[in-house]
């Protein structure tokens, strides 16, 4: 099977992932420029502010770049048409079933990538002719499955025909080489994107990432099915306290309503909802995107190169 650069063109078998207020046209094209796939992450834009967003990362690469999808959004119909429209080569989804797009962007030539946290959910989308699927387990930071990386990714591969890259928990060469090992044809990542030197969130939110231990982030929203691991803090707290005295969707809304981006934009790191995954406490120096990627990919060839001299 293809690596994942071969597939998508790239240097390196990474994708950048689509972090919602994060993920800008330029952040991506900084990733695309630095060997990676990058991905402008739509999550409550309208395609308006899409449209502006690709048209900056076309003026900042030459290089592939994608757009992440969340189905869930009211403006998922207008955001697809405007994935049409300017001609991107790669969609990510996450949070629904693409399917009635899928027509349309596979005749345009657009390679469609669901994210899935599930065997089952990768099965069902065979059917509409994806091109890879990307296996993404509770490590990572965000909208969260319940399955752990190691656990889902080769129940996935055994599961389909098509490619499966690994995402959740995979900040450092190790775990680029446990996620080839398991049979995935690339990773995503996003988690140690945040301290990097060209990621746009506000300082604070840099250095609570980097202070960050193993167990600082907590996964919140399971009550009303809709889980997001992020920071231990105010805010994460209070929110749990309202889901153990079962609050209702309304009242819980009221503790997260426009917390990323207060952490993002604001560098609000106390009451703002703060994602990033388990790796966090890997993470110890801001560094640039291009040196990120060559250590993923040096140190997980090295790991797998020293597995085969003490195996063979």
């Amino acid at each position: 099977m293809k690596k994942l650069n071969e597939i998508l063109g790239t240097e390196f078998p990474i994708i950048q992932g689509g972090m919602a207020n994060i993920a800008t046209g330029e952040f991506a094209a900084a990733c695309s420029n630095a060997g990676a796939l990058g991905m402008i992450a739509t999550g409550g834009w309208d395609g308006a502010r899409l449209r502006e967003e690709i048209q900056r990362a076309k003026s900042l690469t030459d290089k592939p770049f994608g757009v992440n999808l969340m189905l869930m959004s009211p403006f998922a119909d207008d955001i697809a048409q405007v994935i049409l429209e300017e001609g991107v080569k790669v969609v990510t989804t996450g949070a629904g079933n693409p399917g009635k797009y899928i027509p349309a962007w596979k005749e345009a030539g657009i390679k469609v990538i669901p994210v899935v946290a599930a065997a089952v959910l990768a099965r069902r989308l065979i059917r509409y002719g994806v091109d890879a699927v990307i296996a993404e387990g509770t490590e990572s930071g965000g909208h969260v499955g319940e399955m752990t990386t190691m656990a889902l990714v080769p129940q996935v591969i055994d599961a389909v025909d098509i490619p499966v890259i690994a995402a959740g928990g995979i900040a450092d060469g190790r775990q680029m080489a446990a996620a080839l090992a398991l049979g995935a044809c690339g990773v995503q990542v996003g988690t140690c994107l945040l301290t990097s030197r060209e990621c746009p969130i506000h300082e604070n939110y840099k250095q609570a990432v980097l202070k960050a231990k193993d167990s600082d982030t907590i996964v919140t929203g399971r009550s009303i099915g809709g889980p997001v691991r992020v920071l231990k803090n105010k805010m994460s707290r209070r929110y749990l306290e309202m889901e153990k005295r079962g609050a209702s969707l309304e009242e819980l809304e009221t503790v997260t309503l426009g917390g990323l981006r207060r952490a993002v934009l604001e560098g609000d790191v106390e009451t703002g909802s703060v994602m990033l995954g388990q790796t966090a406490g890997l993470l110890h120096e801001i560094k640039p995107v291009r040196q990120i990627f060559e250590e993923l990919y040096a140190g997980g060839k090295a790991v797998l190169d020293m597995v085969d001299r003490e195996w063979a």
